[in-house]
């Protein structure tokens, strides 16, 4: 409530055109700003091989990382949005602008959606995640088209979408202070710093570029991104459910 309170104050934000104007934008094999186009690799990967996972694991292996199966779903919506970031981005980086930016952002409010979703389910309970993630997807799709809508009436205002962004990183935060039925609760933090050093690559794109003169800030927050999805996937192969909440779920389900 606070920082909608905080958002709602603050003068309508617009997106600088700067912004579309990236350091790194040398051509190779004939693509235009290939760095940051082909960066976008890392979350075509990380998408498929989470839904490989989810999707392909079966229930029994799913058992082993999620107290109720339908816990799986929030990271479907993750993993997919991530698949669909690489090609939105892709899209975007080959001729940056404010059109071509919509589908850059609208993927990453389904993975937004997802996460909070899933902290929810697991932090609360599966009934009140599943019902939010309808109303997640709603609100973070909601964001880009407002703020699109704004742009082409000349007033630009991204307060609505950066609250959105801002929300779901504290979701992870509070999910670190928050009682765990899983083990690599800490996991949750590793993310939210992957989501943090991706936003001081982002910011520092021209700097790094200009020092390193290699890759630019903009590609490496892409890898940075990818790795926090990545972190998604590695905690939910890797966590297993705490004794006591094994024994909740065999009684809810009368086994």
């Amino acid at each position: 409530m606070t920082i909608a309170i905080i958002a709602t104050s603050l003068r309508p934000i617009p997106q600088p055109l700067s912004y579309h104007h990236f350091a790194d934008r040398r051509s190779f094999l004939g693509v235009r700003n290939f760095g940051d186009v082909a960066s976008n690799v890392a979350f075509a990967v990380v998408g498929f091989w989470g839904l490989a996972f989810v999707i392909g694991s079966g229930r029994e292996r799913l058992r082993l990382c999620f107290v109720d199966y339908r816990e799986c779903i929030p990271y479907l919506f993750v993993f997919f949005g991530l698949l669909l970031t690489a090609f939105g981005s892709a899209y975007y980086h080959l001729a940056p602008d404010n059109t071509r930016l919509v589908w850059d952002r609208l993927p990453m409010t389904i993975v937004f959606a997802g996460l909070v979703s899933a902290v929810v389910c697991e932090r609360v309970n599966v009934t009140a995640g599943l019902t939010v993630l309808p109303l997640l997807l709603l609100v973070g799709i909601a964001s880009v088209v407002q703020w699109h809508y704004s742009e082409l009436q000349g007033h630009g205002d991204l307060r609505f979408y950066a609250a959105v962004q801002l929300y779901s990183a504290l979701v992870l935060v509070i999910a670190l202070l928050t009682p765990a039925q899983y083990s690599r609760r800490l996991d949750f933090g590793v993310v939210a710093g992957f989501y943090v050093l991706a936003k001081i690559f982002e910011t520092a794109d021209r700097p790094i570029f200009e020092f390193v003169h290699i890759v630019s800030g903009h590609t490496l927050k892409h890898l940075a991104a990818g790795m926090a999805g990545y972190w998604i996937l590695r905690m939910l192969q890797l966590r297993r459910p705490a004794e006591n909440s094994k024994l909740h779920a065999a009684a809810s389900s009368g086994e």
